[in-house]
């Protein structure tokens, strides 16, 4: 580690994050096998391509989806071709919190060692119709008949409310998975894991034009990424990784999005289940997140507003300078963080405020 600027107060010893992620280094495929892997929005897209591409690793995958057509005919090709069993569809609305709730309680009870090892929140929409209404509403000045109609955000839903569900529920299950350890940098495989897989957007580290509320959502999933990519490692012992696709030939972009992008650099599904399975099998990998762009020079990377580390390489490590010097409030927390989770734990410290802020209640009344 690199000595800290003036004014920035270290981490500590004891918070939980790897380095850079080595592109470069073969992915150890082996430590997917006999795995447990939720993926929301399996059906299609990147869900369906990590489904068989971990399936055909021995992972036992369970996804969810609101299409239960495409679903379960992707699970049985799945499980025909693998002569494995424990592949399961489970329908899944993730706007919905008792859908989402029931949804990881089964695939729990359907892994065949009573716990999940990843979880990978995936689904996701980008609604063009909802997009264009949103930047051009109509004159409710002049509707005089009550509240004028809220504006459909259907998009906010899946993609970011969405994701904050699956998260708070990724966390209780991952950080009670039967057999596992908490996460430890330097260590690369294990029988079990505890690993959360963010799935945003180049969307969420840049302005979309034309897509205010796509790009709100992933913005939003990247600030959710920045806030436990250290704090839960620690406290729950679970790895957060996060995962930035580019435009790919996917049906989330659409016919206009495919018109948009022609003659353009594009991403490939490809490369984004090499990048996100990089991150499954490598138990080492804690606290990155990964572009996945255009196989392309450094230069025109440069004309599209991304900055690469390697040359003609389609995935890299996005992990931007205030990731890691973030600021001083953050750091105060991780360094509480640090002292509750190594000495007293958390009743302790509420103890305390708790009577802290009594004594100066009492104080103020003029006891």
């Amino acid at each position: 580690m690199s000595q800290p600027q003036p004014g920035v107060i270290p981490y500590g010893s004891s918070v939980i994050y790897s380095g850079p992620v080595d592109i470069a280094r073969p992915i150890n495929h082996d430590n997917i096998r006999g795995k447990t892997i939720v993926i929301t929005g399996g059906a299609s897209g990147f869900g369906a391509a990590c489904l068989q591409e971990w399936a055909s690793h021995g992972a036992n995958v369970i996804i969810g989806d609101i299409n239960e057509k495409a679903g379960t005919e992707l699970v049985a090709r799945i499980r025909q071709s693998t002569g494995n069993q424990n592949h399961h569809f489970i329908p899944l609305d993730v706007t919905s919190w008792p859908s989402q709730a029931a949804f990881f309680k089964q695939a729990a009870r359907l892994s065949p060692h009573g716990g999940i090892d990843h979880v990978m929140a995936n689904a996701g929409i980008a609604d063009a119709p909802e997009q264009l209404v949103f930047e051009d509403p109509p004159d409710y000045a002049r509707m005089d008949d009550g509240p004028p109609p809220k504006p459909a955000m259907r998009t906010l839903d899946i993609n970011l409310n969405g994701v904050m569900y699956t998260t708070h529920l990724a966390i209780s299950y991952l950080s009670r998975n039967p057999g596992s350890e908490k996460c430890q940098v330097g260590k690369h495989s294990g029988t079990r894991d505890r690993h959360l897989i963010l799935v945003a957007s180049i969307a969420g580290l840049a302005g979309l034009a034309g897509q205010p509320l796509y790009a709100a959502a992933k913005h939003g999933v990247v600030g959710l990424f920045r806030t436990l990519r250290l704090t839960t490692p620690l406290k729950s012992g679970i790895r957060v990784n996060m995962i930035n696709p580019y435009f790919v030939d996917t049906p989330i972009l659409g016919p206009l999005g495919a018109f948009v992008m022609a003659g353009g650099g594009m991403a490939t599904v490809k490369s984004v289940v090499e990048a996100t399975s990089r991150l499954v099998a490598d138990q080492g990998i804690i606290g990155r997140a990964l572009v996945i762009g255009p196989n392309t020079s450094e230069e025109d990377a440069k004309a599209m507003g991304l900055e690469r580390a390697i040359e003609d390489q389609a995935v890299w490590d996005c992990y931007a300078h205030d990731f890691e010097q973030t600021d001083l409030f953050t750091r105060r927390i991780v360094g509480v963080t640090n002292l509750v989770t190594q000495a007293r734990g958390w009743v302790g410290i509420w103890s305390d405020i708790r009577k802290n802020l009594s004594r100066k209640l009492w104080k103020s009344m003029g006891y």
